[in-house]
């Protein structure tokens, strides 16, 4: 779902923000109206036994044995009028009422109700257990109906008769009170507690919060750190899978390109030393040298022409090796394969080339020697043969391990589309140094040809 992945996209932080600050502000208000709850309680209880203290203590006197007597007699009943009628009390209380366990009203301020008896509801039950009751409401009893009238919160309280011996609740006296202030005083208590609960959760979520800003952005930082060294991993075995590929394909035309070396090979031999050493053959097996009348300077004629073939046959065969057998170069810098490969190419030709060398970098690999040796080799060969040897120049830099080696001349150029995939120069020179993770290039034209092979530091190691 679009909301899940966008809740998901967001930082721990801001999740934890966001969940934490709704769980508070839950919690907050629910912690608010529990401690709320319980400060009115205990407000209302503590004020209405105050109140019920003072009230028994002036009442309590005037009042007979409530364990014998099933009424009040007249002068218990004026007693009492005459004593909550005026006064503290009088200006206090707002009814008045006594009454005994099966709820009956023994006594009231309000006379209608002397006698009548209504059903026992639970703050009498408790009050005749022994408990103060104490509520702050608009009156709902069914006996109220003068203090529902007054539309007000009134403070309301039943008071348990106790038997001084026994301490067995032998009435209850019900009092309904203005309870002046009370409700500025549980407004103010309110306002305390929901204050004080607010602030705590505050300072509960900043703390939570600053830790968890600060576990969130460590955990980013090493998120971002993995994010990125899972980049670099996807990168290098991307580019370890072409390599791989293009090894593999290197691997296949090499495989290819010895073939197509061997046949060439062959077909040197055939076309030259198997052809003079063949002459030489014939000539051993003709008529001259075998018939004893054979004139002596016909026979040695035959004898030279013998000895020549099969010199032919060995210059070429020797010409052949010299090609393919390398000098010892594993120990030997850049610069003395560079000037050994232009020396070579000097004699054999009788052309001049401009070297160009600095090398101060570490020594390469030894397949990377092979590799620089037969580049300059074949290119100046190519330059000798296809540019007529003009303006030939080899430069060779090797700086910290990147290696670049440029062969260029000043001759009429080549089209390399007209290149042939078999043609063994060229190919053979790319596939050797793609083998070995360089880069091989080529730019020809009218003004001539340069060829350059880089292996850069990485791919020069040992």
């Amino acid at each position: 779902m679009n909301w899940l992945r966008r809740w998901n996209a967001r930082s721990l932080a801001s999740q934890f923000f966001i969940a934490g600050g709704l769980i508070s502000i839950a919690a907050m208000f629910l912690v608010g109206l529990l401690v709320t709850h319980l400060i009115e309680e205990a407000v209302i209880h503590n004020s209405g036994a105050a109140t019920a203290l003072y009230v028994d203590s002036v009442v309590a006197p005037l009042l007979p044995d409530m364990q014998t007597a099933s009424f009040l007699d007249e002068g218990t009943a004026q007693a009492l009028d005459e004593t909550l009628g005026q006064g503290a009390l009088g200006r206090r209380l707002v009814s008045f009422r006594l009454w005994r366990s099966d709820g009956t009203i023994l006594y009231s301020n309000e006379k209608a109700l002397v006698g009548r008896t209504f059903a026992v509801n639970d703050k009498l039950q408790k009050a005749f257990a022994g408990s103060l009751v104490a509520r702050y409401e608009i009156a709902d009893d069914p006996e109220s109906g003068k203090e529902r009238a007054l539309g007000k919160p009134l403070m309301e309280i039943y008071n348990p008769v106790l038997q001084p011996w026994s301490g067995q609740a032998v009435a209850v006296i019900e009092f309904y009170e203005s309870a002046e202030g009370l409700s500025d005083s549980l407004a103010h208590a309110r306002l305390q507690s929901w204050a004080a609960v607010a602030a705590l959760t505050a300072i509960f979520f900043l703390i939570l919060a600053v830790l968890v800003f600060r576990v969130s952005r460590t955990i980013e930082a090493q998120r971002k750190d993995l994010k990125e060294r899972v980049s670099d991993l996807s990168a290098l075995l991307a580019e370890n899978r072409a390599l791989q590929r293009r090894l593999q394909r290197a691997s296949q035309r090499v495989a290819a390109l010895n073939e197509t070396y061997l046949r060439s090979i062959g077909a040197d031999l055939h076309d030259g030393p198997a052809q003079h050493i063949a002459y030489a053959s014939l000539r051993l097996d003709s008529d001259l040298l075998i018939n004893a009348s054979t004139p002596p300077e016909t026979r040695e004629k035959e004898l030279a022409w013998i000895r020549s073939s099969l010199a032919e046959a060995m210059t070429e065969i020797r010409s052949i090796c010299s090609g393919l057998v390398l000098p010892q170069i594993e120990k030997s810098s850049i610069t003395e394969i560079v000037t050994r490969v232009v020396e070579a190419h000097q004699r054999k030709s009788e052309t001049h080339v401009e070297t160009v060398i600095d090398d101060d970098g570490p020594e390469p690999a030894p397949a990377v020697k092979i590799c620089i040796y037969r580049f300059v080799q074949e290119a100046l060969n190519n330059a000798y043969r296809h540019g007529g040897g003009i303006q030939q120049t080899v430069k060779a830099v090797s700086q910290d391990g990147h290696v670049h080696v440029e062969v260029s001349d000043r001759g009429d150029g080549f089209d390399p589309i007209e290149v042939r995939p078999t043609s063994l120069g060229l190919v053979g020179l790319r596939e050797r140094i793609d083998s070995l993770g360089g880069s091989f290039d080529v730019k020809t034209g009218e003004g001539g040809t340069t060829v350059t092979m880089t292996f850069e530091p990485m791919e020069v190691g040992d």
